[in-house]
């Protein structure tokens, strides 16, 4: 498992998000946090604003806290948006597969005959 060090870019999962900043789970191990003064130079009224519960982003690390595998992260003046960002589900819900099951049921009724 490779080490983080200060300076470096990572990305990790948004696993929490409280008034005072930003949770990441980082895949080597790390967690690390934003801090509310991290995510913006102007007034952060809402942290939901810049981020969602469950998106993937990068971030720069801060201070590496290596006996706890902790870091400190900022993603100030930072282009920290990831392009393959994972939809976790279809904008229509599970419509589709409630539109689809009939036909699915009797497609595998005529192919057991």
């Amino acid at each position: 498992m490779p080490k983080v060090k200060k300076g470096d870019t990572v990305k990790g999962k948004v696993s929490g998000i409280e008034d005072y900043g930003i949770f990441l789970l980082l895949d080597n191990g790390y967690s690390g946090l934003i801090h509310i003064s991290e995510i913006s130079d102007k007034f952060v009224k809402s942290i939901f604003d810049f981020v969602e519960l469950g998106e993937i982003i990068k971030a720069k690390v801060l201070e590496v806290d290596e006996d706890n595998k902790k870091v400190k992260l900022t993603i100030k003046n930072f282009d920290y948006r990831v392009e393959d960002k994972k939809e976790l589900e279809n904008k229509n819900g599970f419509s589709p597969l409630r539109e689809m099951l009939p036909k699915w049921i009797e497609e595998y009724k005529e192919n057991k005959e």
